[in-house]
């Protein structure tokens, strides 16, 4: 009768120098993404914070100055406030300042972007106005200012410093799109998006699309990346004055208070 076979013990799996590399390099892969995704999440979250005190600080010094009322005078409604002036009763005030590039001049509120979502708008569109941690929206130099006849064009990052125009593609018909500088409030309603090709630079026109005619509207024109952490192409969202209401009158009712209870 023959011996049993000694079993052999189990042969370890050899590990190459090359299999090894891979695996690092894998992990590290995850690791950047991860740090990457939060970076980002984290950075969007601390910009737009910073950039919605900074506009709740500029608003309420312009409030102060003008002695708007502090406090909703009213209930606010879907309506325009009664005593705003409809923007074909009267020749809005338009600012004639030549603001230098990068100044401050007035603060967007888009009640349909969500709570403190107040930013200030600055001069010009470079990087340094758009990731800046107390503007994040930038004025088209040589597009028309608040309440102008015109194209009053703006653009704002979508999901990164601060992403001031985040929720855009929410928008809804007739929403409200407001204005705030030293003379008062500007009232715009949204009409309709649209998705262009970056280059796509009609849409700044006084007519967009039509630089050939002349402008009888008062226009509003956001301009931001699409889709979200992309810039394959534009998605645009236009709007049209509806009134106007002056600095010493506060907010108008349908956003009063909200606006009151920036910065507390």
């Amino acid at each position: 009768m023959r011996d049993a076979p000694t079993p052999r013990p189990p042969q370890r799996r050899r590990v190459s120098v090359v299999g090894v590399i891979g695996e690092l390099l894998l992990t590290a892969g995850v690791l950047v993404l991860l740090f990457l995704g939060w970076q980002l999440w984290w950075n969007d979250a601390i910009t737009g914070a910073q950039q919605s005190a900074a506009a709740s600080d500029l608003s309420t010094g312009w409030r102060e100055q003008a002695g708007a009322p502090s406090e909703a005078s009213g209930v606010a409604t879907d309506e325009a406030s009664s005593d705003a002036i409809p923007a074909d009763e009267i020749e809005p005030p338009v600012d004639a300042t030549e603001h230098a590039y990068g100044d401050a001049f007035a603060v967007m509120y888009v009640p349909r972007f969500g709570d403190d979502s107040q930013r200030t708008i600055a001069e010009g569109t470079g990087l340094d106005v758009l990731n800046d941690a107390d503007t994040g929206v930038g004025h088209y130099e040589g597009t028309q200012m608040p309440g102008e006849i015109g194209n009053f064009a703006i653009a704002a990052h979508r999901s990164a410093y601060g992403g001031g125009m985040h929720e855009i593609d929410r928008l809804r018909l007739g929403d409200g799109i407001f204005i705030q500088t030293a003379d008062g409030w500007y009232t715009y309603r949204f009409r309709d998006l649209e998705y262009v090709a970056p280059d796509a630079v009609g849409v700044l026109a006084p007519v967009p699309h039509h630089p050939e005619l002349a402008a009888t509207d008062r226009l509003i024109t956001l301009t931001t990346c699409n889709p979200l952490y992309s810039t394959a192409e534009r998605i645009i969202a236009y709007g049209v004055l509806e009134s106007w209401r002056p600095a010493s009158e506060g907010p108008p009712d349908e956003i009063a208070a909200d606006v009151a209870a920036w910065g507390r």
